[in-house]
């Protein structure tokens, strides 16, 4: 038998590795629950975040080392890391908001800076008087300590590198590196002055090369994702444009025919003539003619050319930054009537990866012949689905309902719905009898 206090034990190790397994769960969901540009912010935003712990493990904490266990030393250095520590905490908020201001997506953290500058001041204080305390004979303490009092001011400098312009930050390394020049003057500490002076030039240097890249790349990502989100928008506008297009085609001349013989026939009948009987029938037969005419354009049932369907599909997708691939698009040589339809599919598969997949970044068209089923079959498949769409025969719109009535005079089938891994795929059937004529 297993003892009651045994049994307990494992009940809990069981119930802490389940807590710990739904936390790691609910943490992955809501990361995948990122777009890209969102990923990308993230990593970057906490690779950035994390870069001020350096300083306090790598810079500041090694002076708890060179105390030599007297009091007033260890205090001093126990000040010196515990307001780095808190500068480090500090950093995370005030590098998120400093990168909104760099971004234009927040204002300047005034209240964060100068806190996190008193913060600096205080700890900066603090070493100062370790140096004081402790004396410059020992050369390897010396150097610690300036290593520390460099990486102190890493934080703040990372912040404020962000708000300001280049310049401007520049400006004010030089005007500090000056003022400690222009202090050795009065206390003749020329060494400690010029040491002082490069430990300032180096941390807001380093400091500036660490945050201002990282808040220039953060912007380019959103700016290509606007403009990708830019380019999605127009290629859905310049699809309804070419249906409105197509629509005045058909429509703008039957139209001008259609009032013309009505005025016509108005004057011919205030005239009392037969003819106007004759002119009315003639109307009657154009708007006949268009009420096909149009019905044809909203079917889809104008010839699309396949291959020209492809190769723009191809080129508006590899425009929006997606990698498009087409495969077998020569392999067989089709009647008119399935080359129409088919185009009609890529065309409308292409509008839909664009309008609805916003973080898609592959798309396969592949057309082939299943000789088992004797059946052709094209696929489009895009990745990047965060949300797929509903199931075909929900969706609101008229788009896959009207690919099914082009599709269904030749025996086609059409399927869509979410595969494997996010992915998206739309799936066509004609019979071999259809496809080959």
């Amino acid at each position: 038998m297993v003892p009651v206090g045994a049994a307990a034990l494992a009940t809990q190790g069981y119930r802490h590795d389940g807590g710990e397994q739904r936390m790691i769960g609910r943490l992955q969901a809501a990361w995948q629950r990122r777009s890209q540009v969102g990923m990308v912010d993230a990593y970057f935003r906490w690779t950035l975040y994390i870069l001020p712990w350096l300083p306090v493990f790598g810079g500041v904490a090694p002076v708890m080392g060179n105390t030599g266990g007297r009091p007033l030393p260890v205090a001093l250095a126990t000040v010196a890391v515990g307001l780095n520590v808190v500068q480090g905490v500090l950093a995370v908020p005030l590098l998120n908001r400093a990168l909104d201001r760099y971004l234009k997506l927040g204002a300047t953290p005034r209240g964060l800076l100068v806190v996190s500058g008193v913060l600096t001041l205080a700890a900066e204080i603090a070493l100062f008087a370790l140096v004081a305390v402790k004396g410059t004979a020992d050369k390897e303490s010396l150097g610690t300590l300036a290593l520390a009092m460099a990486a102190t001011l890493t934080p703040f400098f990372m912040a404020h590198s962000l708000v300001v312009s280049k310049r401007r930050f520049l400006g004010a390394l030089a005007c500090v590196a000056a003022g400690l020049l222009l202090l050795a003057l009065f206390t003749g500490f020329w060494l400690g002055s010029l040491m002082l002076a490069i430990m300032v030039v180096f941390a807001g240097v380093w400091s500036l090369g660490i945050a201002r890249p990282t808040g220039w790349l953060l912007g380019v990502i959103r700016k290509l994702d606007a403009a990708r989100s830019t380019e999605t928008r127009l290629a859905v506008a310049e699809e309804r444009l070419r249906f409105g297009r197509d629509l005045h085609d058909v429509m703008g001349r039957n139209l001008a025919v259609i009032a013309l013989k009505s005025e016509l026939a108005v004057q011919l009948a205030r005239r009392e003539r037969p003819e106007a009987a004759e002119q009315m029938v003639e109307v009657q037969r154009i708007a006949q003619e268009s009420q096909r005419e149009v019905r044809e354009v909203v079917r889809g049932y104008r010839r699309a050319d396949l291959q020209a369907e492809l190769a723009g599909a191809r080129s508006i997708l590899r425009a929006a930054g997606v990698d498009c691939r087409i495969e077998g698009e020569e392999e067989t040589r089709l009647p008119p009537e399935v080359e129409s339809a088919l185009g009609w599919v890529v065309r409308e598969g292409t509008t839909n990866v664009l309008r609805h997949a916003a973080e898609v970044r592959r798309c396969a068209v592949r057309t082939r012949i299943d000789a088992h089923r004797s059946v052709l079959v094209m696929t489009m498949e895009n990745d990047g689905v965060t949300h797929p769409p509903p199931a075909a025969g929900s969706l609101p719109g008229s788009g896959l309902k009207g690919l099914r009535e082009r599709l269904h005079p030749l025996g086609g089938t059409l399927t869509s719905g979410p595969a494997l891994n996010g992915s998206y795929r739309l799936t066509v059937e004609l019979p071999m009898g259809a496809a080959t004529g």
